[in-house]
């Protein structure tokens, strides 16, 4: 890796152009600053909506961060147990966001590059290269752990319901790997089968696989004994031959730091800046995969787990759907991560409810009762006759089988 003590400053580059600064000042506080170039190009690249300012403006005033680097930057760190893993790897603390920023800063969620400067503003080349053994090769039939060769104690870092989410590379493209759960069974399969789901429901979603865990090559030896599958995901902010696709989740939309995603904010809000910025199409979108969501009682779904791509680097549109686990198997009294028209309970959807989210988010309700109910019928029918559903354990399929039954019924009535 470069020396990180080095580093006085980092680069920001967007679609290949510097776009702004991180610089790093006295008393570990970190401020961000955009290039004057960048501000005043009528087709700038969008960074991310939280910038956006009246009639096409940039929003320019910023503010230093004691240890943390901005909200937008935050959000393109990994958590939990990743961070900690990454953090040790490059030799930083997890909580130095600016020395873990520039650790990591090549291979980042989206379009934006971070490049380490010296005091003299030159880029520090790096060494050791954490994407070492990452690359996607077409004829590859396995996947390959991007992180090959590093030797920790991963066996008690798995997440408590999804295991360690990991890069990947391998079966012609680029993945993000979930590996199985230390504590709660067949996580991979549930959300491979809700994923498929939602696919045959109509839901736009990312092509996935069930990929034996003896088929991910170069992961540590002492990772413990993992079994079974793991769920492979292609990233939809890659493109064939590397280029980068622009993305943005909801908290950097909010300016709000990835500690607060479950925080502060409801779906109304989301839909309202849908609505905003992406007319019918993403917000109608949104709401079908929100009554989706409660159907199958995933209540995970936060700030985090709605994202915006940028195809043509301008405009916003919803990106693919991710994360859909039915939660509730394993958390008997999950609720959801938002509120929905004032309630967070995930047993049902009540026509008060879509009126106070549509009141909130400023939209008629009549279409969107008119989407909850084609929704939840689409839903029950695909869900029945789902071949995909036989992979999930029989107690877990009962118990998604009552909820989805259940709620639809509620919402009905």
């Amino acid at each position: 890796m470069a020396d990180l003590d080095k580093v006085r400053a980092l680069e920001v580059s967007l679609e290949g152009k510097r776009i702004g600064v991180i610089n790093r000042l006295a008393g570990d506080r970190v401020l961000f600053a955009f290039e004057p170039e960048y501000v005043d190009d009528p087709t700038r690249p969008t960074l991310s909506l939280s910038f956006k300012g009246q009639g096409g403006t940039v929003v320019t005033s910023t503010r230093s961060y004691p240890a943390r680097v901005p909200p937008f930057f935050a959000n393109l760190l990994p958590e939990g147990h990743l961070r900690t893993y990454l953090a040790a790897h490059a030799g930083v603390k997890p909580e130095r966001e600016f020395f873990l920023l520039a650790a990591l800063g090549a291979d980042l969620p989206g379009g934006v590059v971070v490049t380490p400067l010296d005091e003299e503003g030159r880029p520090i080349a790096p060494g050791e290269e954490i994407e070492d053994e990452g690359q996607a090769r077409a004829e590859d039939p396995v996947l390959r752990f991007s992180l090959a060769g590093v030797q920790l104690k991963l066996s008690a870092m798995l997440e408590a319901t999804g295991g360690l989410t990991i890069p990947a590379g391998g079966l012609g493209g680029e993945w993000i790997v979930k590996l199985p759960s230390a504590q709660f069974p067949s996580v991979p399969e549930n959300e491979f089968v809700m994923l498929e789901l939602a696919r045959a429901v109509g839901i736009s979603v990312p092509p996935t696989r069930l990929v034996p865990i003896e088929n991910i090559k170069g992961l540590p030896a002492d990772m413990g004994p993992l079994t079974g599958n793991a769920l492979a995901v292609e990233r939809f902010d890659r493109r064939p031959g590397g280029r980068r696709v622009h993305m943005e989740d909801f908290a950097q939309v909010f300016g709000m730091f990835p500690d607060l995603k479950y925080e502060k904010r409801s779906y109304a809000n989301i839909a309202g800046v849908l609505w905003a910025e992406t007319g019918e199409e993403g917000t109608y979108e949104f709401v079908r995969r929100l009554v989706f969501s409660v159907l199958i009682g995933n209540g995970d779904m936060h700030l985090k787990n709605w994202s915006l791509l940028y195809l043509d680097s301008r405009t916003p549109v919803l990106s693919p759907a991710y994360d859909f686990v039915s939660t509730l198997p394993y958390l008997p009294n999950d609720q959801l991560a938002l509120s929905f028209g004032d309630s967070k309970r995930l047993d049902g959807i009540t026509r008060d409810q879509v009126r106070r989210l549509a009141e909130k988010a400023g939209l008629a309700v009549t279409p969107l009762s008119e989407i909850v109910a084609e929704t939840v019928d689409r839903t029950r029918e695909v869900w029945r006759g789902l071949p995909e559903r036989d992979l999930l354990p029989h107690d877990l399929r009962k118990t998604i089988d009552a909820h989805l039954e259940r709620t639809a019924t509620s919402i009905e009535g």
